[in-house]
């Protein structure tokens, strides 16, 4: 287990704690500020255990199948939770779910055939933008240019969804092609 592969358990491991300060109704007024927080330092690691992995050449196949799954469940676990709080709109969540599982799926495949696929730069600027997304829908500052920022960053967000989910599947089309 070297030390990108610990990043990424580790964000996996602050998941609970985020959405527990999130949705808990114990910290009138910081548990937003503390799930940000947790949020944006689970985010960061994303960011470091990639570079760490590629500038030292630790780059396994549990990093490249752990490190877009721990994505996945962070934002998603995220965008479950401004579902229950009325700041994100289900449909947006359930498109960009459907997303993950297509994709999910299609790795499973791979895998099946020995392949393993690593997250593309579409995947990385759609996640990028997710989490983005969530920080300020989490904030939700009372301010009509922030809450502008919002719809906006949710918007790309669900745009860059669908620019990944085809790139991803015009890229891979012949994983599925082994299949018999």
């Amino acid at each position: 287990m070297n030390l990108p592969n610990k990043l990424t358990v580790m964000r996996v491991v602050l998941i609970p704690f985020f959405v527990f300060f999130l949705l808990a109704p114990y910290f009138e007024g910081y548990g937003n500020y503390i799930a940000t927080a947790i949020f944006v330092v689970a985010s960061l690691t994303d960011m470091l255990d990639g570079k760490i992995a590629r500038k030292y050449n630790l780059v396994t196949n549990f990093g490249k199948f752990m490190d877009p799954l721990a994505d996945k469940l962070l934002v998603c676990s995220a965008m479950i939770c401004l579902i229950e709080k009325g700041t994100l709109a289900a449909w947006i969540v359930i498109v960009i779910i459907a997303r993950e599982f297509i994709i999910s799926g299609f790795r499973l495949i791979a895998s099946d055939n020995g392949i393993v696929i690593a997250a593309s730069y579409w995947g990385k600027f759609k996640t990028t933008f997710q989490m983005l997304m969530v920080i300020v829908l989490i904030l939700d500052i009372p301010n009509p240019v922030f809450q502008m920022i919002g719809v906006i960053l949710t918007y790309i967000a669900l745009i860059l969804t669908v620019i990944s989910l085809v790139d991803y599947i015009a890229k891979n089309k012949d994983v599925l092609k082994e299949q018999k």
